[in-house]
């Protein structure tokens, strides 16, 4: 079986083998999978990190030989990133491979950091709010468009936690809190939409709540939900709340 990397800033992941498909995933800079069928113009994929799978464009990517590479995360908005003399944007939690081949072409223009460098109590809220105002897209996993399970699972990556890819699958992980009393800085909460998950956010405190809605924002978390405070309702329905880390 054939692996594949992308190197270029973030690339889509379709639902089916057609521009016009669904986005259901981005592949950032530097994620690497393995290619499961290639057809004439499309590759159904599986990523790495999170197993998850769909098609991206045969033009989009490389195929590589070496599957465990070291990295680095991008702990910027925006970087400049060069390929031998072509210059892209490097986006935030993007993976710098540490490769020697890799190193010879690949420049870039400010210092990043390890992800295994961030102490999670001191470095937590700053990255989760690194993502504010980014908007709401369906599928997106960057500053520049991020779903929920999407802004969840970047800011998780930055302290060396792989969580899956969407919301339903990230609610069969961690220990679940039963008061909002003893909830934590970062605890997970999920929300529900005629008894199936639909939502999750990150939990700052006991009654903030930073996710992805329209845009990524912070609002007031109660037993009910999320409680909208410029539309002076509640939006999302509490179903409950995970504990990972």
């Amino acid at each position: 079986m054939l692996n594949g990397i992308c190197l270029l800033t973030a690339i889509p992941m379709r639902k089916t083998k057609s521009d016009r498909s669904e986005m259901i995933n981005q592949i950032l800079f530097g994620e690497t999978f393995k290619i499961k069928q290639v057809d004439k113009k499309w590759s159904y994929i599986q990523l790495n990190h999170d197993k998850y799978e769909g098609w991206i464009d045969n033009k989009q990517y490389h195929v590589i030989k070496d599957l465990n590479l070291q990295y680095k995360i991008s702990n910027k908005k925006q970087a400049n990133l060069k390929i031998k003399t072509v210059s892209q944007p490097l986006i935030l939690g993007s993976l710098i491979p540490v490769n020697e081949k890799l190193k010879k072409t690949l420049h870039i223009s400010e210092n990043l950091s390890f992800c295994t460098m961030h102490p999670f109590k001191t470095w937590f809220v700053k990255i989760a709010k690194k993502y504010l105002n980014s908007p709401y897209l369906w599928g997106g996993r960057t500053p520049m468009g991020i779903d929920c399970s999407g802004y969840t699972q970047m800011v998780f990556r930055f302290f060396n936690i792989q969580l899956p890819r969407d919301a339903y699958q990230q609610a069969n992980i961690g220990d679940k809190i039963h008061d909002l009393k003893d909830v934590k800085l970062g605890d997970l909460a999920f929300f529900e939409t005629n008894n199936t998950i639909t939502h999750v956010g990150i939990i700052l405190r006991k009654n903030k709540i930073i996710h992805a809605s329209g845009k990524v924002r912070i609002d007031r978390l109660d037993k009910n939900g999320i409680y909208n405070t410029t539309l002076n309702t509640h939006t999302h329905k509490l179903k409950f709340i995970k504990r990972i880390i």
